[in-house]
Formats: structure tokens, sequence, C-alpha cells
């Protein structure tokens, strides 16, 4: 498959209800975090994203589902590892719309390298990665708790299954977002707010376009379908689980991979 395959975001009747929710989504403005928000516009929530770098893809999303699904949408320019940026992100959320009934942690990078020479790289990759989604969850808790109800829905890597060399940063961060996922469903389940986490398959995004020949070629011959996964799937799976359906789910770690990871 060729680089730069931008993944689209085919119409499709959502089996999941979202109507009357907010919604904040990390980094949504491509890849994973654009297939979110579409999904759950059309399963008729308020959408909020924010974003770090790329305002006319912002632009462009919140055009599309404006149009298409008639719902609110709204973009913000935001780097979510900076403590004042996230609060000044949640304040201009509940004045807009109100204190959002799901966060979706997606936003994260890779920064790639051997470990006996990786330096800065495993304190800024942790930080965007492991600790930015602990930091927004503390911002988004006390609304949720006060209407008891909420979901936090973070979104993880099977890496934190597999272990991959070059990636013990990108790794450990993602091992930890699971740990943390279980630490806060068992400390809030009670009060009405469920956190699960959503580990993604390889599929073809900006932060894989570099895999070698011989990752994408397990990929296609190790998993259970024999094909790479969407950001559609990935977007269906957080949908369900924003979900009032998915009222008794929670503390887990859901892999959409296509059955590469079979644990």
């Amino acid at each position: 498959m060729g680089k730069g395959i931008i993944v689209p975001c085919p119409q499709e009747r959502p089996v999941f209800e979202l109507k009357d929710k907010v919604v904040l989504v990390t980094g949504g403005s491509r890849g994973i975090g654009r297939a979110i928000v579409f999904a759950l516009a059309r399963a008729g929530a308020d959408v909020a994203f924010c974003f770090r770098k790329e305002q006319e893809a912002a632009d462009a999303v919140c055009a599309e589902v404006s149009e298409e699904t008639g719902n609110t949408v709204l973009a913000f320019r935001t780097d979510v590892t900076n403590p004042e940026e996230r609060s000044r992100l949640f304040s201009v959320v509940g004045e807009q719309l109100r204190s959002p009934d799901v966060l979706v942690n997606n936003a994260g990078t890779t920064e790639d390298g051997l470990a006996v020479r990786m330096k800065d790289a495993w304190d800024r990759l942790l930080d965007l990665d492991l600790t930015t989604p602990f930091r927004m969850a503390q911002l988004a808790l006390p609304a949720m708790i006060k209407r008891s109800w909420g979901r936090i829905i973070n979104i993880g890597s099977i890496a934190s299954r597999v272990g991959l060399a070059g990636q013990v940063n990108y790794t450990a961060a993602k091992s930890g977002l699971e740990g943390m996922t279980r630490s806060l469903a068992q400390e809030y389940g009670k009060r009405g707010v469920t956190v699960n986490t959503v580990n993604p398959g390889f599929l073809e995004t900006e932060l894989t376009e570099d895999a070698n020949d011989f990752v994408r070629r397990y990929v296609t011959e190790h998993s259970s379908l024999g094909r790479y996964v969407t950001a559609e799937a990935i977007a269906s799976a957080v949908g369900f689980l924003a979900s009032e359906s998915a009222w008794a789910i929670t503390g887990q770690t859901i892999n959409v991979d296509g059955g590469l990871v079979k644990l």
C-alpha cells in the first residue's frame, strides 16, 4: 500500500446514540481522531476537538461534519501538554457547549530510537502519550461526577501487548495508559463514570507511513482477518464505548486490530 493514504470517512448509520452529549476529542484533525469526530457527530453528539498545527485540516473537518450532520463541531488550536492551554480548552468548551460528557484522549505521537541512545525523547513522548491523558481526565472528571455520568476513552496501541524494538518510550506510555484506565475505572465507576482503552492495530496514518515491508507483510499474514484495520473501525469502537449501551464495560482494553494480537 502506498504512503500518505487518507482514510475516508464514509457515511454510514451509527449503531450507537449520543444525542444531547458533548464530546471532547484530542488530536481530532486527522487520522483516527478525525474518524472519531465524524463518527460521534453522526451519532448525534456535539463535538469539540483540539489540534496543534493543522488549521486547514481542522477547518475542513468542522465544515464537513457540520454540513453532513447539522451538529455543532468546534475546533481549538491547543498544546495539550501545556497546563494553561489545557485549562483554557476546558473553559472555552464549557462556555460554548458545556463540560464534556465524553473525553477521548487520542492525541499522541511516536519518537523512535534505541534505548541506550534515548534521552529527551523519553520525556517528551511520555508527557504527551501518558501524562497528558491523565491531566485531561483530571479536568473532565469533576463535571462527570457531578452529573453521575461520564465516559473517558483512551486511545492506546497494540504495542503495549507485544513490545516493539526501537519504541521503548511509546510501548511504556501505552502500557501505562492501560494501567491508568483500570485504576480510574475502579475509582469512579460508582460515580457513573466508565473508563476504557481502545488499542488500534496497524493502519495507514502519518504515524505508520514509514513502516517497512517486513512489518506490513507480518500484519497481513498473521492477523486473523488478513487485512489492515481502518480509522473508522477504531471510531466505531469508541462510539460504542461512549454510548449508554456500553454501561457495563469499564476498566477494559479492547484491541481493534483484525485479530493480530490474540490476548
